[in-house]
């Protein structure tokens, strides 16, 4: 199997927007105070670097693949020093073709960019995560996903304790090494796929930890899910009080 050639230094490109690369993220604090929450995260995260536009839905950031990532750990950092439960929900796309007017033979893929270095946050994180390189293949070369999402999951071995789970993968480690995982993984695979989509669902601060229970138990899992869907409803009651503009990801 032949590689993929590299596109052309990425300084010759005008804009990050240009290549496609952005996040959306939602946070659901799972509190009776959720806004304040969300809008002290959001204060606390420096956004000079990158464009954030939200909606009702969720928030969008642009900019390149090390501010964008920095900017969501920083927000998520914050929003876990209340020490509330916290469930976020992130995607990271590079390389996206509905983004992208982009006139490259179909064997070549944007230059490669190292890993961001994401500094310790000293908060317990677990995840679910999946990894889309959207390998469609070239002429004479099938698309090979599997490839991808196996060399990635090793990438992320490096950073985070990795177990098989249904439909994802999960990861637990300090808030910074399970996001670092997640981009290590998501431009590792960009290498080789010119557009590779990454999908997370992060929590901080789950009510089952306090009862011992094991990171990957059944137990565990549904009582997560089941806090995450109150944390949304909680988070909807408190958002009549500010404007979709000034809350990140809030549901209604």
């Amino acid at each position: 199997m032949s590689t993929p050639v590299t596109a052309p230094d990425r300084r010759a490109v005008a804009t990050a927007a240009e290549l496609g690369v952005g996040a959306r993220f939602s946070l659901h604090p799972a509190s009776g105070d959720a806004v304040r929450v969300i809008l002290d995260a959001l204060a606390h995260a420096d956004r000079d670097r990158v464009t954030v536009t939200t909606d009702d839905v969720s928030t969008l950031v642009r900019g390149t693949e090390h501010d964008v990532v920095r900017y969501v750990h920083d927000v998520l950092t914050a929003a876990g020093r209340d020490g509330t439960h916290v469930a976020a929900h992130v995607q990271l796309s590079r390389g996206c073709p509905g983004e992208v007017a982009c006139a490259l033979p179909d064997d070549v893929v944007l230059s490669a960019v190292a890993p961001p270095d994401l500094p310790p946050t000293g908060l317990r994180a677990a995840a679910h995560w999946a990894l889309y390189p959207l390998d469609d293949g070239r002429p004479g070369h099938p698309g090979d996903h599997m490839r991808a999402i196996e060399q990635a999951i090793a990438v992320a071995r490096a950073r985070a304790t990795v177990s098989a789970s249904h439909f994802v993968t999960r990861l637990d480690g300090d808030l910074a090494d399970v996001l670092g995982a997640v981009a290590d993984a998501w431009l590792a695979a960009a290498r080789h796929v010119r557009h590779v989509v990454a999908h997370v669902t992060i929590t901080l601060h789950s009510p089952s930890w306090a009862d011992g229970a094991a990171g990957g138990a059944a137990a565990g899992a549904t009582s997560d899910v089941a806090t995450a869907a109150s944390s949304a409803g909680a988070t909807a009651r408190a958002a009549t009080a500010v404007t979709d503009a000034d809350v990140a990801g809030v549901d209604r």
